[in-house]
């Protein structure tokens, strides 16, 4: 162990005045090199000053060595220099060894200033030179990822899976498990998804790997990595809704119902968790559950047309029409609108025996929703109980043209007729 790593140690151990202090005392009688090595440890320690001075130092001595540019750079774009860093790196010459490191950090740059174009013109050119380099194809299929274009990606990084051991902790097979997946090649993505996670157990990728498996409709391998990131991360909330699904499609509703509510003691904000904790309490036959869920969420955010829709549903499905009333003025209230926000109240009031608002109130949306069959049927039924035989007749025959197939409706007609 040399002097340099025997102060690292000592930060590492919690010493961290002492291998500071060493480091100061050897950076005073070190050779070049080793001034060189100390200001890239001052780097990986955040130091980003006292390794700046080391390395201007080392500049005005050697001002053709396109190593010390680049890390110079690098030390700039820490100090939120972008600029001068790229003044810096645009000085490499092409035959510098450090050239293409030159290029990976100029593409970083432009792409930090929204200039993709650019950026991968930087990256494209770098391929060029150097078509068999790991990192480069690494860094072309990590910027195309990043961009959305994932098929453009898959290429490079699998160009850079079969080189990975010349770059050790690059986790490749994972970002080209994240591209099949996002690309809809799903059961590639679970092989590199598998693959990956064997070298490098991470969060976001199990959680692609478990949500791939779900969108394939393995819920078996869905659940089992899903509770691998549970056991793992509790924290990451995404999870919880994904589980809880995956434990329904399985008829494991009590899990299923247990998810979510650690889901919610984890993100009590998340509203999903809550809408979803309603419909699953409805399915299990708890239904003043699954209204409290979906009047909780109603009161995070009026704006949860599903949640709304939900609990307006429930509501009519059980006869609780005053309820359902109540609940379609709290909308009108909270200056929310929906087509389907009117039928509910139209539903409402014709229950109530409120003829004429409930009239109103199919008029404004019978428009809207012609082709809506079971709109039609109640309109329907609803103009026949107001004594509006005619336009009854007309409603029912247009929600017979589009559904044929229904004898009731069919003979209702006839008798009509």
């Amino acid at each position: 162990m040399n002097a340099i790593e025997r102060a690292i140690q000592e930060i590492e151990n919690g010493h961290i005045e002492e291998g500071l202090s060493k480091l100061n005392s050897l950076e005073k009688t070190a050779d070049h090199q080793m001034k060189y090595d100390i200001a890239q440890v001052y780097h990986e320690l955040g130091h980003i000053e006292k390794a700046k001075e080391i390395i201007d130092e080392l500049l005005m001595l050697y001002p053709d060595e396109g190593s010390l540019y680049a890390l110079a750079a690098e030390l700039l774009i820490d100090l939120d220099q972008e600029d001068e860093a790229i003044e810096l790196l645009l000085e490499i010459k092409e035959d510098d060894p450090a050239y293409l490191q030159a290029q990976l950090l100029l593409a970083d740059l432009y792409q930090m200033q929204s200039l993709d174009e650019v950026a991968e013109q930087k990256l494209l050119l770098a391929a060029k030179k150097a078509p068999n380099e790991t990192i480069i194809s690494y860094g072309l299929g990590e910027f195309y990822l990043e961009r959305g274009d994932y098929i453009k990606s898959i290429p490079y990084l699998k160009k850079a899976v079969h080189a990975k051991g010349e770059i050790p902790n690059l986790h490749v097979e994972l970002l080209l498990a994240e591209a099949y997946s996002a690309s809809g090649q799903f059961e590639d993505a679970l092989h590199y998804y598998k693959e990956g996670l064997q070298d490098h157990l991470d969060a976001n990728a199990l959680f692609g790997y478990a949500f791939t498996a779900y969108q394939i409709g393995d819920m078996i391998l869905a659940i089992e990595q899903f509770e691998a990131l549970l056991a793992l991360d509790p924290d990451y909330s995404s999870l919880y809704p994904y589980l809880a699904k995956a434990y329904e499609a399985e008829g494991r509703l009590e899990d299923a119902n247990e998810a979510l509510d650690k889901g919610i003691s984890v993100d009590e904000y998340n509203e999903q968790l809550y809408v979803l904790a309603g419909k699953l309490n409805f399915k299990r036959q708890n239904p003043e559950d699954g209204e409290h869920y979906l009047r909780k969420v109603i009161a995070l955010n009026p704006s949860n047309v599903e949640a709304v829709h939900t609990l307006a549903a429930y509501l009519k499905h059980s006869e609780q029409y005053d309820e359902l009333l109540e609940l379609m003025e709290h909308m009108k209230e909270y200056g929310e609108e929906d087509i389907l926000y009117t039928w509910f109240k139209a539903s409402a009031l014709k229950e109530l025996d409120d003829y004429e608002a409930a009239y109103t109130c199919y008029q404004t949306i019978e428009l809207a929703l012609q082709e809506d069959i079971d709109f039609l049927e109640e309109y329907g039924y609803f103009l026949l109980e107001f004594g509006m035989r005619e336009k009854a007749k007309l409603t029912f025959e247009k929600r017979l043209a589009i559904q044929p197939e229904n004898p009731d409706i069919i003979e209702l007609l006839h008798s009509l007729e």
